[in-house]
């Protein structure tokens, strides 16, 4: 009980239909209420087939998520299950990119927030993304049940926000050539760009330590924000291009507001933006929720006494990882572009979708011990073909990131080799369970 009272869990607060509209929210207020104009400059009329590109990746990926979370049930869900898999030091460099994209994609979406915000009150664009950030880095130390039934309320105004938008595209339908687009390579490299408005899915594993029943609730939440998501986006893309001339969309910082305005005039762009608000800011506290979680899960791996292992004795919160989610995520604000910035942090989870698809291969055959809650479909006896489809897709669309992309994110993961090389020969051993 001593020992309780010392190091206090996180607390199991979350259910299955909570973890799922966490998963959409996370999934839905990046991508297409921030991304979707500069995805359409890139993909003309075919950004839905874009859309549909980046989902296989996403499925791919997610099975793999759905099987490894239901047999390691962890916080640190990439951290651990690369342990597992590959051993302490890639596990420590997968949780360092995991954790430099969770900063970077807080940033991303606070610019997606602080573009609708200029647009309806005139607020400097880069002030408004740091308070953002401060505020709900206050909700997120609160508590997780707060910050879930905050997400759980944004999450119905997003998707309503999206369901309008289906909608009012309805009697556009047929007008343009939804397969006219300025090349197929642009196709793809907008399905590299709007593979951001996937991230997210993957967060959900790391609410494993404070969900009722995660080796069963983890993997269905995991799969039902998948396919809602898809489903949102491909619609909503193709509603997109049939309203707005795809060269207007692109050229708009609020482009789902633009949308509604052209239809309902001023005050269809004023409801829209304010649901683009919500969705946003939704999508960043939620990401801060994750990112603090892996921060956690990572320092309790090393010690319950280490510092990022911290947990309010109130709140139950990671207090010290939150604070430095928010210290580091308004750090990020620094690199400017959303474009770039989305990037950057698709590159950085693609290399870590690689290693996890190869983990959920390799623990086939290595975890035989522990108890699968969920097996994913199309296996060659014991081989896991989709894994194998994850492995390739997520290489295919890495192809089409640009150089100075690769450049920051090569520099970052060199960074993390080094800490891991540091550490090692300091003899600091991290304890995996």
């Amino acid at each position: 009980m001593a020992d309780k009272a010392a190091h206090p869990a996180l607390k199991r607060e979350i259910t299955l239909w909570q973890a799922t509209l966490t998963g959409i929210g996370l999934i839905l207020g990046a991508g297409i209420y921030a991304l979707i104009g500069k995805a359409s400059a890139i993909a003309g009329n075919g950004v839905w087939l874009s859309f549909a590109l980046s989902a296989l990746v996403a499925i791919f990926t997610g099975l793999s998520y759905a099987e490894l979370s239901s047999i390691f049930p962890k916080a640190g869900a990439e951290y651990v299950y690369s342990k597992h898999a590959f051993g302490r030091k890639l596990a420590f460099i997968i949780g360092w990119l995991v954790i430099i994209s969770g900063f970077v994609f807080s940033a991303t979406v606070a610019f997606g927030f602080a573009g609708y915000f200029e647009k309806l009150f005139g607020a400097p664009y880069l002030l408004t993304a740091v308070v953002l950030i401060l505020l709900l880095s206050f909700l997120v130390f609160y508590g997780i049940k707060e910050s879930v039934w905050f997400g759980v309320v944004s999450t119905i105004i997003e998707m309503t926000g999206l369901v309008i938008v289906i909608i009012l595209g309805i009697p556009y339908l047929g007008r343009v050539d939804y397969f006219e687009f300025p090349s197929i390579t642009g196709v793809f490299t907008a399905a590299a760009l709007v593979f951001f408005a996937y991230v997210g899915f993957e967060q959900i594993s790391r609410l494993s330590e404070e969900t009722k029943n995660p080796k069963i609730n983890i993997h269905r939440a995991t799969l039902l924000a998948i396919t809602v998501t898809t489903i949102l986006y491909i619609l909503v893309a193709i509603s997109a291009v049939s309203i707005l001339d795809w060269n207007v969309l692109g050229a708009s910082t609020a482009p789902i507001a633009d949308i509604a305005s052209k239809i309902l005039g001023p005050q269809g762009f004023i409801v829209l933006s304010v649901i683009a608000l919500f969705a946003t800011a939704n999508t960043v506290l939620f990401m801060m929720v994750a990112t603090a979680r892996m921060i956690y899960g990572v320092g309790k791996s090393f010690s319950h006494e280490s510092i990022l292992a911290r947990v309010h004795s109130k709140t139950r919160t990671p207090w010290v990882a939150t604070i430095i989610t928010a210290v580091f995520s308004v750090v990020a604000l620094g690199f400017g572009k959303i474009d770039v910035v989305a990037n950057m942090t698709d590159f950085l989870i693609f290399v870590v979708f690689i290693v996890i698809n190869a983990a959920a291969i390799k623990l086939r055959y290595t975890s035989e011990r522990e108890a699968h809650h969920f097996k994913m479909p199309l296996n060659i006896g014991r081989f896991p073909l989709i894994p194998v489809f994850g492995i390739v897709s997520c290489i295919a669309l890495m192809a089409h990131v640009n150089l100075e992309v690769m450049v920051y994110s090569v520099i970052t993961i060199a960074v993390g080799f080094a800490i891991a090389e540091i550490l090692e020969r300091k003899g600091i051993k991290a304890k995996f369970e």
